[in-house]
């Protein structure tokens, strides 16, 4: 039986908090081997100090930004950017926020969100003596589909995937390509439960012990498509203006 549920109690997260502590006091005793805390980037970034001045979030953006894979101006004149940033993560905004930090600032993704899950379920593990995973999650929204979920940006301790290649099917045929990303499925679960006005950064859930491994599992990373075999790399008015500008610089010129 699958169980989740919000730690709370988890006061605002400053630079330099000790978030192990934080959120070692919030659980208490009710941490059990092979239980998965889901916490929110955001408190991650808080207690990282990925805080910075920013009075237009478009050059946070921009300094942030990789490779810019669409971007689109609204009738009102908004322009929303969806780029590759540092972490290779493609996101609206490059994953900069500026909502619940003070006006005047924004708030970037962690540098390295996976070495913070491992350094969170290492902390965790030994602090309270359970063997814990550790999920960092951030909203994303999904090409085709209106909306955002949470995803798995980070991990520590916990399997990212879950390899069913090979195996058999209700009907005995072979399972050839399905490789659920349950990090991501775990970090939407969990933010049904937790709250962005509530302060309720950081969710449990139980019942994937099978999940919960060595602090060496390969991280969230593995998650990015690989350059090479992604279909997608631009948006479609970019690949159209890539190719017809390919087309027209092979053409000769004719005096």
């Amino acid at each position: 039986m699958l169980q989740i549920w919000a730690l709370e109690g988890i006061p605002e997260v400053t630079p330099g908090a000790d978030l192990v502590g934080v959120i070692a006091e919030a659980a208490g005793s009710t941490l059990h081997d092979g239980d998965i805390l889901v916490v929110t980037s955001k408190v991650v970034s808080k207690a990282e100090g990925r805080i910075i001045a920013a009075d237009d979030r478009e050059d946070a953006i921009t300094a942030e930004t990789v490779r810019v894979v669409a971007s689109r101006t609204s009738p009102g004149g908004r322009t929303t950017r969806i780029v590759e940033n540092k972490l290779g993560i493609v996101a609206a905004a490059a994953g900069v926020d500026a909502s619940n930090t003070p006006r005047g600032t924004v708030l970037l993704l962690p540098i390295d969100p996976d070495a913070s899950a491992r350094a969170l379920a290492a902390g965790l593990r030994l602090l309270l003596g359970v063997e814990v995973g550790v999920i960092v999650s951030d909203t994303l929204g999904r090409a085709w589909r209106e909306g955002q979920t949470d995803s798995a940006i980070g991990a520590g301790g916990v399997h990212v995937f879950e390899d069913l290649r090979g195996q058999k099917d209700a009907e005995g045929r072979s399972l050839e390509v399905t490789m659920p990303c349950v990090a991501d499925e775990i970090a939407s679960a969990a933010d049904l439960v937790k709250g962005k006005a509530t302060r309720r950064p950081v969710a449990v859930v139980r019942g994937r012990a099978d999940l919960v491994g060595s602090l060496e599992l390969p991280g969230a990373r593995s998650i990015v498509r690989d350059p090479d075999q992604d279909m997608f790399r631009l948006g479609a008015e970019e690949a159209y203006a890539d190719g017809y500008a390919a087309g027209a610089a092979s053409i000769p010129d004719i005096e």
